[in-house]
């Protein structure tokens, strides 16, 4: 109950304050290379990466559905999704990729990770959306 507290006193105080969505994005992707690295099995690698980048199209679906967004953060959300969607098919073998191999998981899901730390974007919303944005992440 406190944290539930807690999380609302900080979105009333800091709505004000903006907020990188990409930094939050890039911690969860951060969190699921960590975990490809340590699961054994390539059919749970592959899984865990799935479902990462389903959830993280899943919230981008959301936050364009509910937050009040400009036409150019909606289009930087929209190209941030497609790289999702090529990355998830690019591990899948669709879309004209080939799938990637068990033997190269690892290796694909530090590139993805470095892929996303080096893409040129910068998208700021306010707080509340970003904390929006880590309760998707977290319940999905």
């Amino acid at each position: 109950m406190t944290s539930i507290f807690m999380l609302f006193g900080s979105m009333s105080i800091a709505d004000a304050q903006p907020t990188d969505v990409t930094e939050t994005f890039k911690k969860h992707f951060n969190h699921t290379v960590q975990q490809v690295h340590r699961a054994e099995c390539p059919d749970e690698k592959r899984m865990i990466l799935n479902e990462s980048f389903s959830k993280m199209i899943e919230a981008i679906d959301l936050i364009e559905s509910r937050a009040n967004l400009s036409g150019d953060e909606r289009a930087m959300l929209s190209s941030f999704k497609s790289d999702l969607s090529e990355k998830q098919n690019e591990l899948n073998g669709l879309d004209g990729f080939e799938q990637v191999e068990d033997a190269d998981l690892d290796e694909f899901s530090s590139f993805s990770q470095d892929y996303m730390e080096q893409a040129n974007r910068t998208l700021t919303l306010s707080v509340t959306t970003a904390l929006l944005i880590i309760l998707i992440l977290l319940l999905l």
